[in-house]
């Protein structure tokens, strides 16, 4: 899917001032980041690695693991698709409602395809099972005991979760370690996540060194721009200046959840810093017009994840004071009962 996804502000020719739609933290300040690849020349004028070996083996010190159990990507979507290229025509259950980049990298390679509610509803017929955990859109963590014994009863099955969001949970989650000894995991993890770079786009695959040699067969060269590898560097050697707060955030998300409950707003419980709330009356599309229009305020319409309705919507939590003006302009289209129409309504087709 090309487009539908959140944080669609080139959408809204700059109109907007205050960004729910995406599940990172907003407002981080990157001048440094800025400074230091300008000072190092930007990497523009010369081709980078093919493979960006000397990214992955910084990583893996970070991580814990070795720097065969890594594979840095164009984005953790560029991981999703050469999983689902290196084991085409597989039989996958992916556990929805999920990120849409799972069901259509599993299409395009032609994998045999079931959709479950919960990682404990595989048949045992699976060769894989995709997951996001802690998972996007219900910002809900599956118990790490419990996915831990899954992981070991089968064997035979290859666990893909995608770890984006770990970083916006107190819950205990695998670490990379973990997946690389489990030996049937692959785990996927994004600076776009920590370190609030989506523009940057790098992403990674953590897993044991036979699995990463089976995926490493279908990368194309220079994947990876110098000017993303040289950023990530940085990040890596700054990541203290780049701490999240995720008790805040979270404790943030449930007070702005407890407000939007008391107007009629139904909001799943999460653990971490978004929530997808799912409306009385009318549909999140509309929402998402008001709020544009008349307030600056972007939000995710969730309608397109597989298993949700044109109700849903998913919002990440930001400053109080945000999250207070996002309560007073919903409630404010909650009680108007009905939505101007804007010159800036987008309609993407859902799945």
């Amino acid at each position: 899917m090309i487009e539908g996804h959140g944080d669609d502000l080139y959408a809204y020719q700059g109109k907007i001032g205050h960004n729910f739609s995406s599940n990172i933290l907003s407002g981080v300040e990157h001048g440094k980041l800025l400074e230091a690849m300008t000072a190092s020349g930007g990497g523009f004028e010369n081709y980078p690695e093919p493979r960006p070996m000397r990214l992955e083996s910084k990583l893996a010190g970070t991580l814990g693991v070795g720097s065969e159990n890594v594979c840095v990507t164009n984005g953790a979507t560029e991981a999703i698709y050469l999983i689902a290229h290196a084991f085409q025509g597989e039989a996958s259950a992916i556990v929805v409602p999920t990120f849409s980049e799972y069901e259509d990298a599993c299409v395009m390679y032609r994998h045999a395809l079931r959709f479950i509610t919960s990682p404990e509803e595989m048949q045992g017929d699976e060769r894989m099972v995709w997951m996001c955990n802690p998972n996007n859109p219900t910002g809900k963590v599956f118990p790490k005991r419990k996915l831990q014994q899954l992981v070991a009863a089968y064997p035979e099955v290859t666990f893909v979760i995608d770890g984006a969001y770990s970083d916006y949970t107190e819950l205990p989650v695998l670490t990379p370690a973990e997946a690389v000894e489990a030996g049937n995991v692959i785990l996927l993890g994004s600076f776009t996540k920590r370190y609030s770079v989506p523009g940057l786009r790098v992403g990674y695959m953590v897993g044991a060194e036979t699995l990463m040699e089976s995926i490493n067969r279908y990368r194309m060269p220079w994947s990876v721009s110098a000017p993303a590898i040289l950023g990530a560097e940085y990040l890596l050697d700054h990541s203290d200046d780049y701490m999240i707060d995720a008790s805040r955030l979270h404790n943030e998300a449930e007070r702005l959840a407890c407000r939007l409950r008391s107007i009629g707003v139904e909001v799943e419980p999460t653990d971490c810093n978004f929530i997808l709330c799912h409306l009385p009356e009318r549909t999140a599309g509309e929402l998402k017009e008001y709020l544009v229009a008349e307030h600056g305020i972007l939000i995710r319409d969730a309608s397109n994840f597989r298993g949700l309705d044109e109700r849903y919507f998913r919002v990440a939590a930001q400053k109080p004071e945000e999250n207070d003006l996002l309560f007073s302009a919903v409630e404010r289209w909650l009680n108007a009962g009905s939505t101007p129409k804007s010159k800036f309504k987008v309609s993407f087709k859902a799945l």
